[in-house]
């Protein structure tokens, strides 16, 4: 697969506590120059990238992060003040004790609320595979259909370990066909990135696909 296809589904990303805008701008400049198809950022830097970059590259940004035991109402005001300051991709956290709980209808309802605040921006729903047995893992998937989410996503990537071939094989076999994938957390080759791909997944959140190809570029390896 060419390099530049896979860079088309990589949410560039950059979520680290401790970010200053030198290195989120620095990813919005990488993200506009290698074609990705999102930068993916903390809250608080939104409006600023959106403001940066303009209608050159799409801000995503993360909800409920990276716990997701807030409450429903707290993940909204979340979402609207980040619709508002220019994202247009979001990225919300499950409530993970609801759903070791059993708890299906709370979390169904919402992944309802917050798509309808999106409306016709993109919702991923991220579930945290790490701290998921197999069941619930399937469960999701047929939550996130209900609910009408845009994607469903791996893993924040603070929780301990990041996507699977596995899981996203696993995805494959119960999502509904108006859900795509993001496998995010821990994919450090172009290799893993394409096998992600050729599994089905359509994003990647990842921050070292474009250090491997400007360290190529740089080395001529």
């Amino acid at each position: 697969m060419d390099i530049k296809e896979i860079l088309k589904h990589v949410d560039h990303t950059l979520l680290l506590q401790g970010s200053t805008w030198e290195e989120i701008k620095q990813i919005c400049d990488d993200a506009m120059k290698y074609g990705t198809a999102s930068v993916c950022i903390a809250p608080s830097y939104v409006k600023q990238a959106a403001e940066y970059m303009g209608d050159k590259m799409a801000v995503c940004t993360v909800i409920g992060f990276p716990n997701g035991y807030m409450t429903t109402a707290a993940k909204a005001f979340e979402t609207k003040d980040a619709l508002e300051n220019g994202a247009s991709e979001i990225d919300m956290v499950i409530n993970i004790g609801w759903l070791k709980d059993k708890k299906y209808d709370l979390i169904e309802n919402e992944i309802r609320s917050l798509k309808e605040i999106c409306g016709d921006k993109i919702l991923k729903v991220i579930i945290e595979t790490c701290f998921l047995t197999d069941e619930e893992k399937i469960k999701m998937c047929e939550i996130v259909t209900n609910a009408g989410a845009d994607y469903i996503k791996t893993s924040t990537g603070f929780g301990g370990a990041g996507a699977t071939f596995e899981d996203i094989k696993l995805f494959s076999e119960h999502i509904g066909p108006n859900v795509k994938m993001k496998a995010a957390g821990g994919i450090s080759s172009i290799e893993d990135a394409e096998k992600f791909l050729e599994l089905g997944a359509d994003r990647l959140g990842t921050s070292r696909i474009i250090k491997i190809v400007k360290n190529e570029e740089a080395t001529g390896y």
